[in-house]
């Protein structure tokens, strides 16, 4: 079994469990996004039937992307990180057996759209969810507008997205975006009992369910994450992305005007 300083993993029954651990706050840099795709390629060479994910550090599931990272990198940079962050959420995504997001405290941007590339969700009432991304000037790149529409609705999404505002871990549970919701410090207790519940299930039938459910969709998921990565990094290189960036590090109000 590998393991890295920012991402562990084990095998408990038919579970690969998962352990996020980034301090401060769980940022998705290359050493976390790299250890994701370690535990992937476990996940993927393991016959574990289930893998759940959660975070070691108190207080966050995932705070989202590194911003330091962008804010100095060159266009080309940042579409390549664009690219290495969402490596392991398409893999989460597309993966033939459940994935499961168990999440206390804030799962922010890239940290939501990881939530959103597993199978079912997990959170405390505690939990803090949002994607920020247009008060940086940019949009959701790692498959958020894409994925939160498919759960939530256009609406509730667009929402979200436009004000860029937080959940609580109850109006998360209220819209659908949860699959359960626990009173805080249980989410990673709760979720690995749900997992242990899917492994005890037919491994094929797990897989032929998810199959069915993805097939009702009448846009392919490819083709909307594509037109995201395009997006994405267009605004990247614009100056009110760069105003966005700078401001979130100097802590004071981005000027768009």
């Amino acid at each position: 079994m590998t393991n890295t300083e920012a991402v562990s993993h084990t095998r408990i029954g038919q579970v690969l469990r998962v352990t996020l651990y980034r301090p401060p706050a769980n940022a998705l840099g290359l050493p976390l996004v790299e250890g994701l795709e370690q535990a992937l390629d476990e996940f993927e060479k393991s016959d574990a039937r289930v893998l759940l994910i959660t975070s070691a550090l108190d207080g966050f599931f995932a705070a989202g992307a590194d911003i330091k990272l962008m804010a100095g990198a060159t266009a080309d940079e940042f579409a390549a990180y664009g690219e290495a962050l969402r490596g392991p959420l398409n893999r989460l995504a597309t993966a033939d057996r459940p994935s499961i997001a168990a999440i206390e405290g804030l799962a922010l941007g890239g940290g939501m759209e990881l939530a959103l590339a597993c199978t079912l969700r997990v959170g405390s009432r505690s939990a803090r969810l949002g994607l920020p991304e247009s008060k940086l000037g940019l949009i959701p790149g790692a498959g958020g507008t894409q994925r939160l529409p498919r759960l939530v609705g256009r609406a509730r999404a667009l929402d979200l997205m436009l004000t860029a505002r937080e959940l609580s871990g109850g109006e998360a549970y209220a819209m659908g975006l949860l699959d359960r919701l626990v009173e805080r410090g249980a989410a990673a207790e709760t979720a690995m009992a749900l997992a242990e519940t899917l492994g005890r299930r037919s491994g094929a039938a797990l897989t032929e369910i998810m199959r069915c459910v993805d097939d009702v969709f009448d846009r392919p998921l490819a083709d909307g994450l594509a037109r995201e990565t395009e997006r994405v990094n267009r605004l990247f290189t614009g100056r009110e992305a760069r105003e966005g960036l700078t401001a979130f590090l100097e802590k004071r109000r981005p000027d768009y005007a």
